[in-house]
């Protein structure tokens, strides 16, 4: 615990205010951080005072905090960058002291994180990632106004909730988009998912032009795919910037790398901005990889997310909602069926 403060001494009920985090907050910050989730938390910018300020002066991390009329920080959630567009991002990182847990004050930090700092930093859309190992964030995610767009299959380990006991296996999450800046573009949709994106579509509050994917993977380029691998979470995500004739080795290549680290779940990002887009979903399903969602203005143009896990999916384990995210649900789970050979592909998602 860091040694100047002591969150077991935060005295209850107190007044406090929601504000963008300045540099005597910090340690605050750090010791809520650890009190809650441990020295184990994965992201250690979170637990280290000097490395918190620093983000927060460059904006790769902005920091909404709830500050007590003494001063005391009881609360946190943040806005960073995880998506390729950097004017895209998460809104994430957050908790509460226990004492504070009654009240709607997380609630008040992403709303301070989407009113305020995002304006600030020129922020164009927000994204939440309410687990679906409860139903409460998606209550809280769903009260902000944003739309339930992707379904993250088994994307965290049981252990990261080992302090809650609040799942038994790998946790689910949903992502849900808010608009604060439109860009209607023209996107082209694969065959085998036109249907379920064009109903995604609808809910987005944003004006887009759907067009077929034809043609082929990009003949004479090679591909390009950014790979970044979690250890925590054993996965692998994977940017696909370009998909070339030599789209599956370079796939194959990037397995492989994964599953030598111990990966279990792999996640591939795609952009719907150019026509290969249908060959190079038909090369994932191939390799047993399903549908996970939509994901706008994720390049800056919008995209799409294919995944697979080395295992059974804990489906039963998901907790949702709303009934927009039980039909995605529904979805990706049949997707899976089809793709791991429980029925033959159709040309599309029925």
């Amino acid at each position: 615990m860091n040694p100047q403060v002591r969150v077991e001494a935060i005295e209850p009920g107190q007044e406090f205010e929601v504000d963008l985090m300045r540099p005597a907050d910090a340690p605050g910050v750090a010791a809520l951080f650890e009190s809650v989730y441990g020295r184990e938390y994965p992201v250690r910018t979170y637990l280290e005072p000097a490395a918190l300020v620093e983000a927060n002066r460059l904006g790769t991390i902005v920091s909404s905090v709830a500050r007590t009329t003494r001063g005391d920080i009881v609360g946190h959630n943040a806005l960073f960058n995880s998506a390729p567009c950097p004017r895209v991002c998460e809104s994430g990182a957050g908790l509460v002291l226990p004492g504070y847990r009654q009240g709607n004050i997380f609630l008040r930090l992403c709303r301070h994180g989407i009113e305020v700092a995002a304006p600030r930093f020129k922020v164009e859309m927000v994204f939440g990632e309410p687990v679906c190992n409860h139903v409460f964030s998606q209550k809280m995610t769903h009260s902000l106004g944003t739309v339930t767009l992707t379904l993250e299959v088994d994307l965290m380990p049981a252990a990261a909730y080992a302090r809650e006991k609040s799942a038994r296996g790998r946790v689910a999450t949903l992502l849900d988009f808010i608009v604060l800046r439109p860009k209607p573009q023209t996107v082209y949709l694969p065959a085998a998912y036109r249907e379920a994106l064009a109903w995604l579509y609808q809910g987005l509050d944003d004006r887009r032009e759907l067009l077929p994917a034809r043609g082929g993977l990009a003949a004479g380029r090679d591909s390009r795919l950014e790979a970044e691998f979690f250890p925590f979470a054993q996965l692998v995500r994977l940017a696909v910037r370009e998909a070339g004739a030599d789209f599956a080795a370079a796939l194959e290549a990037e397995e492989g790398k994964g599953l030598a680290r111990g990966a279990e779940v792999f996640q591939v990002w795609l952009p719907l901005s150019g026509p290969w887009i249908g060959a190079a979903v038909e090369e994932l399903r191939e390799h047993g990889y399903f549908f996970g969602g939509l994901l706008p203005r994720w390049f800056d143009a919008d995209g799409m997310l294919m995944q697979r896990t080395t295992h059974r999916p804990h489906w039963e384990g998901i907790k949702l909602e709303f009934q927009r995210a039980r039909e995605i649900l529904s979805l990706v789970q049949a997707d899976w069926e089809r793709t791991q050979g429980k029925e033959a592909p159709p040309g599309e998602m029925e």
